[in-house]
């Protein structure tokens, strides 16, 4: 079994050369009318030029880097990292690259929504968004400007359910002690809980430097899956805020907390391009309590799909065997090879 870490900075990507559009130049009477038609078919030319952009393939993940994709599983899932587990009985129902050390996105928004609730701050505290909230990391956008003032409450809630950045920085900088504290915590509590691999070094995702395993995030989930809290605010299917004079309406990141055939009970996506598309859940599913990582899936929807993949052959095989001899008959293990 290899276990894979990675904290070297990526490669620049090449950008694609831009295709040149030349325009030949016109032979043109002394005419005024002539000249103005040789103008006219320049000004076409340039913006023809304009919409003719490069493309710019897009920056590989770690796990892209690492070959982790070249893996295959029964399944067929598109997630490079997979893991599936009974929350009951702690049988591994489901094991790809579990081990693989890896950005984790706003995965980290988990721990940090489990350190700010343990904490027991007064959730009708007013935070100001302020500069040093803004994403300087990747250039994210928000729609809380510097200025925003919401409660501590409205930021946890925004951090969990739509992966708000700014808020989940608020929610780090104004706790007791500092940013450099409440990362501590994260840190701390993660070691609490025995994840081993795993690392914090801010409390929203953008850095490829938060990383941890699929292993590790399966004891991360259990852990807040135990906070009512945490369960509610991560499945909340919308939420709207006053911001002003304007009531700002936010939709959770994960579509299937509206789907009726799915029975969830805490969850949370993210995605940068060293993570690839992520995606942690608690979820019933028929009549077991099971808990599932996808890390580094390629595609916007994949993460959705592999999830959907995992629920039908976990129904099919408990419709085959019964719910209590399912157990051993599901179970399967892949791993990178050496």
């Amino acid at each position: 079994m290899t276990v894979l870490v990675f904290t070297l900075a990526l490669p620049g990507v090449h950008a694609a050369e831009r295709k040149k559009v030349v325009v030949k130049k016109q032979q043109t009477s002394a005419s005024a009318s002539a000249r103005r038609a040789v103008a006219k078919q320049r000004v076409v030319a340039k913006r023809g030029a304009v919409v003719r952009a490069a493309y710019v393939p897009p920056k590989p993940s770690f796990g892209q880097l690492a070959g982790l994709h070249s893996t295959n599983d029964p399944l067929d899932l598109k997630s490079s990292v997979a893991y599936v587990l009974d929350q009951d009985t702690h049988e591994v129902l489901l094991s790809k690259n579990e081990q693989a050390v890896l950005p984790i996105a706003s995965l980290t928004k988990l721990m940090t929504g489990v350190i700010v609730s343990e904490a027991q701050l007064p959730m009708e505290e007013s935070i100001t968004i302020t500069q040093d909230d803004v994403d300087t990391e990747k250039g994210s956008s928000s729609r809380l400007a510097v200025g925003t003032v919401l409660s501590r409450g409205e930021l946890l809630h925004l951090a969990l359910m739509s992966s708000e950045n700014r808020a989940a920085h608020a929610l780090g900088r104004t706790y007791p002690g500092g940013l450099d504290v409440f990362v501590g915590l994260m840190n701390a509590k993660a070691q609490m809980l025995g994840m081993a691999d795993t690392h914090y070094v801010e409390p929203t995702g953008l850095s490829s430097h938060n990383q941890s395993s699929a292993r590790d995030l399966a004891v991360l989930v259990n852990a807040a899956h135990q906070n009512p809290l945490l369960r509610e605010l991560t499945t909340s299917p919308g939420y709207e805020v006053a911001v002003g004079h304007r009531m700002l309406q936010y939709n959770n990141t994960n579509r299937l907390v509206k789907n009726p055939l799915w029975d969830i009970g805490l969850q949370k996506t993210g995605y940068i391009s060293e993570a690839g598309q992520c995606l942690v859940m608690q979820a019933s599913i028929a009549g077991r309590k099971l808990i599932m990582v996808f890390l580094d899936s390629a595609g916007r929807l994949s993460r959705i799909g592999d999830a959907e993949r995992v629920r039908k052959w976990v129904e099919a095989s408990v419709a085959i065997m019964g719910p209590h001899d399912a157990g051993g008959g599901l179970s399967t293990v892949v791993h990178t090879p050496h």
